[in-house]
């Protein structure tokens, strides 16, 4: 079998950051996948599975109700390997394009107090699995990444 895209990515040399993961057409549309990149893998603990959950409810309640892009959100959700999550966009798009919706999700995933959306028994199949205040610790990691990035973290390495 041919290696799947995501593994031909240099995870050593991989830093945090904003990455274009692959662009697939899909009739006559392009879906572009960013890989949003949270820790160094391999380097860095990954989040645990409580916070990632939390960072998913509050990031797609984000993306699916930003008034711009929601339109365009196809998925957002983690990464197995807890590094990081996709988020899958509608369009043929670069991570400068991307740059000000991500930081914005994710400023908003630091800022959240309160309830997180769809954590009761009647929306989620895990509601309990969750940690706003790891959310809240991740959100503002990322976002601070973000807020001060270079082109460096928004390119695969070579």
């Amino acid at each position: 079998m041919e290696k799947i895209t995501s593994f031909t990515v240099d995870h050593i040399r991989l830093q945090p950051g904003l990455y274009v993961s692959r662009k697939d057409r899909v009739g006559a549309e392009t879906v572009t996948t960013f890989d949003l990149r949270l820790t160094k893998p391999n380097q860095e603990p990954v989040m645990n599975t409580a916070e990632v959950h939390t960072i998913e409810h509050l990031a797609a309640t984000y993306l699916r109700n930003e008034r711009q892009w929601k339109d365009r959100v196809l998925y957002f959700g983690p990464m197995g390997c807890r590094t990081g999550f996709y988020l899958l966009l509608a369009g043929d798009l670069t991570p400068e394009e991307v740059l000000p919706l991500v930081t914005d999700c994710f400023r908003f995933i630091r800022d959240f107090q309160g309830p997180v959306p769809g954590a009761c028994p009647k929306d989620c199949g895990n509601c309990l699995d969750m940690n706003l205040p790891m959310a809240n610790y991740w959100g503002g990691k990322y976002a601070a990444l973000l807020e001060t990035i270079d082109a460096s973290r928004l390119r695969y390495p070579e």
